[in-house]
């Protein structure tokens, strides 16, 4: 079967080690299903594991992708939960839980196999291309919002980096759930986007805003660390899901911190639970994923390489068909 895979390790030069050719069917398992993938979404994840961040060598070649929806056994439209082995389900009693590709193989494929438990239906509102968005970025937006921040209606939060994946799940599920979003970005255009996706109002990164938020989404890292702490109202939190710019920053704020008695909180992806709550919040309000562009998988190179260089507002789509 067709598919893109890490053939080789390349931690300056990712893109050097992604192939585009045939692999093998998906290994059968007990309690594993296979799903034939009628489309899937790129994430950074796929570009550190291009650099061999949770995928060692011993373990290539590896198929990449984490988020897949599709065509069941039975004939079901279905979506992907990513998560392997986060209840034990379909793997050893012992063995740590792991995002496809780690240890996996993944859904950038014609078909690809997983734990019957990672299976949700989807949504007869959403399309396929639409569903595929939701397990990775959307999941991690929606843990960081509802679950890790708390926030309610009416209650303001600043998201860091406007374009990405998570920045625009965030912006979008924030928006459709009665909150004051402001947003930041390098890129004007970025900036206007944020805006009619549904921020109030969208900076330059670092700028001062209106008022002190409740919540910072921070995925940005370094580059945006102190200015997220500066913008949190006393007893504030900030969520962080990833560092981009780097996880070392000039200046880490601990007096800010303690004195204002503000929350740091770390949030990695989500539960299951999280993603059949995200799959019908999404069904119920009308709110979609953001598609950046929708390729062919024999174009995914393509894709790779505008998600490398930032150029792009929302998410890339692969299809198989």
């Amino acid at each position: 079967m067709f598919a893109a895979y890490a053939a080789r390790i390349d931690r300056d030069q990712p893109l050097n080690g992604l192939e585009l050719g045939e692999r093998p069917e998906p290994e059968v398992r007990s309690g594993w299903t296979t799903v034939t993938v009628r489309a899937a979404s790129l994430n950074h994840h796929d570009l550190w594991s291009l650099r061999g961040v949770g995928l060692p060598e011993e373990r290539l070649p590896m198929i990449l992708g984490c988020d897949a929806a599709g065509i069941d056994e039975d004939g079901n439209e279905v979506v992907l939960h990513s998560v392997i082995g986060q209840t034990g389900h379909g793997v050893g009693p012992d063995e740590p839980r792991s995002i496809l590709t780690e240890r996996y193989q993944g859904t950038f494929a014609e078909r690809v196999t997983v734990p019957r438990w990672n299976v949700l239906p989807k949504p007869k509102e959403l399309s396929f291309e639409e569903a595929a968005c939701l397990p990775t970025a959307w999941l991690t937006a929606y843990r960081m919002l509802f679950t890790n921040a708390g926030v309610r209606p009416g209650d303001s939060v600043l998201v860091q980096g406007a374009g990405g994946g998570v920045a625009t799940a965030a912006i979008a599920l924030g928006k459709a759930a009665g909150l004051r979003v402001f947003a930041t970005s390098r890129d004007e255009e970025k900036r206007k986007r944020a805006v009619e996706l549904g921020a109030v109002e969208a900076f330059e990164p670092g700028a001062r805003l209106p008022r002190r938020v409740d919540a910072v989404i921070e995925t940005v890292g370094a580059a945006t660390w102190s200015h997220s702490i500066k913008s949190l109202r006393p007893g504030g939190t900030l969520v962080i899901s990833g560092a981009t710019s780097g996880d070392r920053p000039a200046h880490a704020e601990l007096t800010r911190i303690f004195f204002l008695e503000l929350k740091v909180v770390g949030s990695t992806m989500g539960s299951k639970d999280e993603l059949e709550d995200l799959l019908s919040f999404c069904a119920a309000t009308g709110v979609r994923p953001v598609i950046d562009d929708v390729l062919p998988l024999d174009r995914a190179r393509e894709g790779f390489e505008r998600m490398a260089s930032g150029e792009l507002f929302g998410k890339i789509v692969l299809t198989t068909s």
